[in-house]
Order: structure tokens, then sequence, then C-alpha cells
């Protein structure tokens, strides 16, 4: 009888412990244990944002892929405000794969994986600008398929998970069906949602609407050459020079340490040659939770506890530190994680300010069109999952 009581009281503690907090799922009370007090994890598990970027790199999509680079960022800073329902903050990861482009391999179906998921909001950045245009065909159903099977989606149904294809072509080239690939698609809980860059009722005729339509997706058509019209604000130089000194509060180590940090000066680099709003929006980024350095900043490699300073070989380290002992090594890296603080809540408050002036000032022209079109669908999808935003 004893025996049977024990397996009862493990069963109940087991099934207590496996509680899931999910965006939809609303936590109900536990009943009261009838032998042990189960511990309840205070802490939701992690939840993501996974977006795949499916580009036409066709002869005409130069305009195309000029708004992508442009309006990365305006994703990265809708994101950085994102909650999972009321508990945790989703980490935000893109991947990015071009077609139609006859520098491509037509065995491949003239289809490239340029980046899988990544949070690096830098490689993003960089893969964005590798981007160069040439005339082919164009397989819309075929993408779609390859970036199912090549990339690791998950299965935490809490995830938000969005296709966003952009091209001009119909919908159905190729010899795979598109329907198809995106039933597929809506199997595995992914969100198809297309941009056809040309005139609306053009992409409908062309089953761009439908190939949306399928999966609950967005079907919009945009003008992808259209000159997006920025509006200068009193704070874009202010929050320019505070980005400068935020670079200087990382700490690069290991062997990719100065690789990765010459990547974040030429990304800042690419952003200005752009335009000065461009820059200032990959500043705000920045100063975001969503801009992450752990694999060769020391800052935020210790402030994730992916990293122990008695670890780190006296070669890893930079220059400044070489020959200090531990103590001043943690002291050099938390008097830089406090100037990097302070420099990232002075760029944020000052980012309030700056599209208080924006609202103020914004015409109808003065939005990108791509921009427009992917958080209009990234705000309705996400609502459905219970993502909400501060």
């Amino acid at each position: 009888m004893k025996t049977v009581r024990h397996i009862t009281s493990i069963g109940i503690l087991l099934l207590s412990t496996t509680t899931l907090f999910g965006c939809e799922l609303k936590t109900k009370a536990a009943p009261e244990p009838i032998v042990a007090q189960a511990t309840v994890p205070e802490k939701p598990a992690k939840h993501y944002v996974k977006i795949a970027l499916l580009l036409d790199t066709s002869n005409s999509m130069d305009g195309l892929i000029n708004q992508a680079k442009a309006q990365l960022w305006d994703i990265v800073n809708k994101f950085s405000y994102a909650k999972c329902g009321n508990a945790s903050r989703p980490e935000l990861q893109i991947a990015l794969y071009q077609y139609g482009n006859d520098d491509l391999s037509s065995r491949e179906g003239y289809i490239q994986q340029v980046l899988g998921f990544s949070g690096d909001l830098d490689e993003i950045s960089e893969k964005l600008f590798s981007l160069t245009t040439n005339g082919g065909e164009e397989f819309c159903g075929q993408v779609i398929h390859t970036s199912l099977l090549q990339l690791e989606w998950g299965k935490n149904p809490d995830d938000l998970k969005m296709i966003f294809i952009a091209g001009n072509e119909p919908f159905t080239q190729g010899k795979l069906n598109y329907k198809d690939a995106v039933t597929n698609a809506k199997e595995k809980d992914i969100i198809v949602n297309t941009i056809f860059c040309g005139n609306y009722e053009q992409g409908i005729n062309t089953e761009w609407k439908n190939g949306a339509k399928l999966t609950g997706g967005e079907y919009m058509a945009i003008d992808h050459n259209r000159k997006v019209v920025h509006i200068d604000t009193p704070y874009d130089d202010v929050i320019i020079k505070l980005n400068s000194r935020l670079n200087r509060t990382y700490i690069s180590y290991g062997t990719m340490g100065r690789a990765k940090q010459k990547l974040q000066m030429e990304q800042d680099a690419n952003a200005m040659d752009m335009e000065e709003a461009t820059a200032v929006k990959r500043a705000v980024s920045k100063s975001s939770r969503l801009y992450k350095n752990s694999q060769w900043d020391l800052v935020d490699a210790v402030a994730e506890e992916e990293l122990d300073i008695s670890d780190i070989k006296t070669d890893d380290l930079p220059e400044e530190l070489k020959g200090k002992s531990e103590k001043e090594i943690e002291t050099y890296i938390e008097g830089k994680k406090t100037e990097r603080s302070k420099i990232q809540k002075e760029i944020q408050e000052l980012n309030k300010k700056r599209e208080a002036y924006i609202a103020k000032h914004q015409s109808e022209e003065a939005t990108g069109e791509l921009e427009n079109a992917m958080l209009t669908a990234i705000q309705k999808q996400a609502a459905k999952k219970n993502y909400k935003w501060d």
C-alpha cells in the first residue's frame, strides 16, 4: 500500500511541474497537492518570432532590396517592445533567401539561402547589403518549399512564424505548385504573407493574393521603386553621436572578436551611406534588448553568463586587458556595462521624442511601402498569438 501511495505522489508531482507557459495559455489555479508541494517555474519558456524574407533579386528588384536594407531596423525596433502575453519578451530571428537571379544555380531553382535564422543583427544587415540583382526565373512555390525544408522553424505553438515573399512575376511559375507549398506551411503553423511589387489587381490576377489567403496571411501590393521620404528631426545628430560612443563600450575577445567589431562599424557605415534616417534607426536598434553580441563582446558574454572571466585565455583578451588581474578585468567590464546602459537609455529617450516629432510632421509619403506592408501584417498576426506591445 505504501508503494502505491508513493507512486501516486510522484505522478501528482510530475503533472504539476509540467505546466506550460505560452502566449495563449492562461495559468489556472493548481489543485492543492495531496502529498508534495510542487515548485512551479517562475519564468516562462523562451519564445521566438521567426521571419523568413524571400526576396526576388531579378533585374527589376533593386528598389525592393534597398527598401529591405533600410527597413530591417523598423522591424527590429517594433519587436524590441513586444511581449508574449504579459510575460516573456520574444527573441527575434530572421532568415534570408534570394530567388529569381540568373547568377544562382539552375539546379537549385535559382534559389539561395543567404542566411539561416539568426538573431545577429549585424550579420543580417551584412547579408542584405550583399544582395545584387540579375534576371532569372522566379519560382515562388519552390522558394517557399525550400525555406520550409531548410530552416529550423521549431515546434512551439506559441512562436510566431512568418514568411514574407516579395516579387513581381506570376506566383504560379515553376514546376512546384505554390498551393502545395503554402498548404505545407499552414500545417507547420507558418503564415505566408505575399508582397506583389506592382499593381494591386495584377497581383490578384497572378495568384499572389491566393498564396497568402490559403495560410491566413496578408496580401499586399507595393511600389517597390518608390523613394521613401524620411523626416529629419532635431534628435538625429545627437543619436548618431551617441551611437559612436556606444561602439566604444564593446570589448572584443576571442578569434572572431576583431572581425565582428569591424563588421559592426561596416554596418553603421552602410546604414549611413543609405541616408541619415537609416543610421538613426540602426542606432535605436543597437540600444535595444535585441542587439546582442555575446559571441564576441565581453560585456554581453558576462551579462548573459555565457563566459566566466577565469576561463578566458590571455591571447583571447584585447590589448588593454592583457596582463590585468581577474579583479581588474571584472571592474573594467562592469564600467563598460554601466556606460553602455546609460547611453542606450539616452538613445531610447531621444527616440521617443523623435517618434513624437515624426508623428506630428509625417505625411502619407513619409513611410516606406515595404515597411508599412510588413509592420501591418506583423502586428495583426502577432495579436492572434496574444503578443502585446508596450
